[in-house]
C-alpha cells in the first residue's frame, strides 16, 4: 500500500513500534507488557492527578507520615494495618525505577519526621538533616515495591510481594536500630502493645515478627485494590495472616506464674528553676516516705534522680540509706555524674544504682547505649556545631562495659532484677539478654521531661508492654515526670500508670513468671527469615537476566514508502 509523506493513518503503527510506557523499561523481569513497575496505563505517573513532580513529592511526604497515627499518644492501632496502603499505592504507579527510588526516600523523609517530630526543640533544622539520610533507606523498598505491585501483579507475583516487601521494610527496621541512628524508634511493630494478639505474636518472633506481620496485612489490602488478577490471592493471603495470628493466640508457649513481687515507682513530676536538682531530691524523698508499711519489696527513682552535686555529699547515701531502712526495701536510684567504673574510667555515666539499709550495695550498673546528640555527639570533631543550634550534650557520657542482672538482699530477698536506661528499652536485645541472664524482674529508669508535652512519654512508656511480652517477664517502666507504668509477662497493663501531670508514688503488684518464650529462645529469627526471602528474590531475579535472549544485532533500515535505503525519498 502506497502511503503519501510516509505517514501511517490514525490508530496504525510500524511494526516494532510501542506505545508509551508499555514496554516493561527493564524492570518486569521479560513478563508480558503492563506487568512490569513501569507499565503505563490508568494512574501512571506522568498522567491524573499526580502528573506533577512537585504534587507527587507532597503525596510521598504525606503517605510515608500516615503511620505514626498508628503510634501512641493518637494510639491508632488499628490504622497501622492499613495505613501503609496510600503510600504503596503511590509507588506502584512510578513510570521509572528512578521516580520509585524517590516516591520510597521522600515518603521515608515524612516517616522519619512524623515518627520524631517531637525531638524538632532540641535537633531544630538537624532533625530534617537526619530524615535525610534515614529516608535513603526506603528507596530500594521503593523499587522493590515497584517491582512487586507495578501493573497487573499475577498470582504468584502477589504470593511474592506479600513476603518480600514486608522483609525489605524489616530490613530498613534493622539497619536504622543502630545506635549510631538513633536506635529502633518506631518500629512499625511497636504500634501494637496494647493488642493481646499481637503481643502472643511478639513471645514467637519479637516486634520484628509483628512488624511483618502489619507490612503484609499493608501488602495484601494494596493488592485487593491494584488489580483483578492478584484480588483473590490477596484475599486467601489476608486469610492465611488470621488464621496464623489466631494459631500462634492458641498454642504459643505461655508463662507460668510463680508468686508476686511489689515494686514501687516514685515519680516526683516537673521540678524546674534554681535548685530544681536538690528539690527534685527532696520531693523523690518525701514520696518514698509514704512508703512506708505498704509492705514494698523495691523503690525504683527514674533516670537522673541524682544529679551529680548531691552524688559527690556523703550525706546523699546516708539519706538514701535511712529511707530504705523506713521502707523496708533497697532503692533503686539513677546517678547523672562524673563516677569511675571498674576499670578505672573516669567521667560522667548515668549510672542504675542499688542502694540498701547501709548505703549503696555495690551493684551498679553504666548505661550502654546513649542517646545520640542527647548525650553525646557523633564525631563531635565535625559536628560539634549541633551543639549551638540545639540541645545537644556538651560533653560526651561514658558507656559502660556489660549488662547488670542485681540480686536484692532485702525487701524480697533473692529477687533478681535486670536495669535499663531511658531508650535502652527500645532494643528487643537487651531486654533479652537481661531475662537470659536470669533477670525475674526488668526494671527501666526514664527522663522524658525535655519532650513532657508531646507524644514522647506515652511512646515511650508503651515498649515495656513489648519488652514483657516478648521475653514472658514482667516490667516497671519508672520515670521523673511521667509516663510511668508497668506491665505483667504477657505485656498486659498492671495497676494505674502516672501521667505526665502526676507527682506521686505508685505500687505496683506485679505478677512474677517462669518458662522461655520462643523470642526468648530462637531470638531474632524472622530478620533471618526476612534476609533468606530478599535473598531467593535475587537469585531468581539473577537467573531471569542470565536466561533472557541477549538483543539480536540489528536489522537492515526500513524501506520507505518514497526510496530506498540507498536512494531515501527516490
Amino acid at each position: 500500500m502506497r502511503i503519501r509523506g510516509g505517514r501511517l493513518p490514525a490508530g496504525r503503527k510500524a511494526a516494532g513500534a510501542s506505545d508509551e510506557g508499555t514496554s516493561g523499561g527493564g524492570a518486569s523481569g521479560g513478563g508480558a507488557p503492563g506487568d512490569g513497575p513501569s507499565a503505563g496505563g490508568r494512574g501512571s505517573a506522568g498522567r491524573g492527578a499526580f502528573a506533577s513532580p512537585w504534587t507527587r513529592g507532597v503525596a510521598a511526604l504525606l503517605a510515608g507520615a500516615l503511620p505514626a497515627l498508628a503510634f501512641p499518644a493518637p494510639g491508632l492501632w488499628w490504622f497501622a494495618y492499613v495505613a501503609l496502603v496510600p503510600w504503596l499505592l503511590l509507588i506502584r504507579t512510578a513510570h521509572a525505577p528512578r521516580r520509585a527510588a524517590l516516591d520510597g526516600w521522600i515518603g521515608g523523609i515524612g516517616f522519619v519526621v512524623a515518627v520524631h517530630h517531637w525531638l524538632v526543640p532540641s535537633l531544630h533544622v538537624f532533625i530534617v538533616l537526619l530524615a535525610a539520610l534515614l529516608g535513603l533507606l526506603w528507596a530500594p523498598w521503593g523499587l522493590l515495591v515497584s517491582r512487586l505491585l507495578g501493573g497487573s501483579p499475577s498470582a504468584s507475583r502477589a504470593v511474592a510481594a506479600v513476603v518480600v516487601v514486608p522483609s525489605g521494610w524489616l530490613m530498613i527496621e534493622l539497619v536504622r536500630s543502630w545506635e549510631g541512628l538513633g536506635g529502633p524508634w518506631g518500629l512499625l511493630g511497636a504500634s501494637q502493645w496494647e493488642v493481646a494478639p499481637a503481643l502472643r505474636v511478639a513471645s514467637v518472633g519479637g516486634v520484628w515478627l509483628v512488624s511483618l506481620l502489619v507490612l503484609a496485612v499493608n501488602t495484601g489490602v494494596a493488592l485487593l485494590v491494584v488489580g483483578r488478577a492478584a484480588r483473590t490471592t490477596a484475599g486467601v493471603l489476608l486469610v492465611v495472616c488470621a488464621l496464623s495470628v489466631a494459631a500462634v493466640a492458641a498454642w504459643a508457649p505461655r508463662p507460668t506464674s510463680t508468686g508476686a513481687v511489689r515494686i514501687a515507682v516514685v515519680q516526683p513530676g516537673v521540678v524546674e528553676g534554681p535548685g530544681s536538682v536538690a528539690r527534685r531530691f527532696d520531693r523523690g524523698e518525701e514520696l518514698t516516705r509514704s512508703l512506708r508499711g505498704r509492705g514494698v519489696d523495691l523503690v525504683v527513682w527514674g533516670e537522673s534522680s541524682i544529679g551529680a552535686g548531691a552524688w559527690e555529699r556523703p550525706e546523699t547515701a546516708r539519706r538514701l540509706a535511712g529511707l530504705s531502712r523506713l521502707v523496708g526495701a533497697d532503692l533503686l536510684v539513677n546517678v547523672d555524674a562524673r563516677q569511675t567504673d571498674g576499670s578505672g574510667r573516669s567521667g560522667i555515666f548515668k549510672s542504675a544504682v542499688l542502694v540498701g539499709p547501709g548505703g549503696p550495695t555495690g551493684d551498679r550498673y553504666d548505661k550502654m547505649r546513649l542517646v545520640p546528640f542527647g548525650e553525646y555527639v557523633p564525631a563531635r570533631s565535625l559536628l560539634g556545631w549541633a551543639t549551638s543550634v540545639g540541645k545537644a550534650a556538651g560533653e560526651d557520657r561514658l558507656r559502660g562495659d556489660r549488662q547488670v542482672v542485681m540480686t536484692l538482699p532485702d525487701g524480697a530477698p533473692g529477687l533478681r532484677i535486670g536495669p535499663l536506661v531511658c531508650f535502652e528499652t527500645a532494643f528487643p536485645d537487651m531486654s533479652r539478654r537481661l531475662v537470659r541472664d536470669g533477670a525475674q524482674v526488668i526494671v527501666a529508669q526514664s527522663a522524658t521531661s525535655t519532650f513532657q508535652d508531646s507524644w514522647a512519654p506515652a511512646q515511650h512508656a508503651s515498649l515495656g508492654a513489648l519488652r514483657a511480652a516478648e521475653n514472658g517477664r514482667p516490667m516497671v517502666h519508672a520515670t521523673l515526670t511521667g509516663i510511668s507504668a508497668s506491665y505483667g509477662p504477657r505485656g498486659e497493663r498492671v495497676g494505674r500508670p502516672l501521667g505526665t501531670d502526676a507527682s506521686a508514688a505508685e505500687v505496683f503488684d506485679l505478677p512474677l513468671a517462669r518458662g522461655e518464650t520462643l523470642y526468648g529462645r530462637f531470638g531474632d529469627w524472622p530478620v533471618y527469615g526476612a534476609l533468606a526471602a530478599l535473598a531467593v528474590l535475587c537469585a531468581v531475579e539473577g537467573l531471569r537476566a542470565l536466561r533472557r535472549p541477549a538483543p539480536g544485532p540489528p536489522g537492515p533500515p526500513a524501506r520507505t514508502a518514497h526510496g530506498s535505503p540507498g536512494r531515501p525519498g527516490h
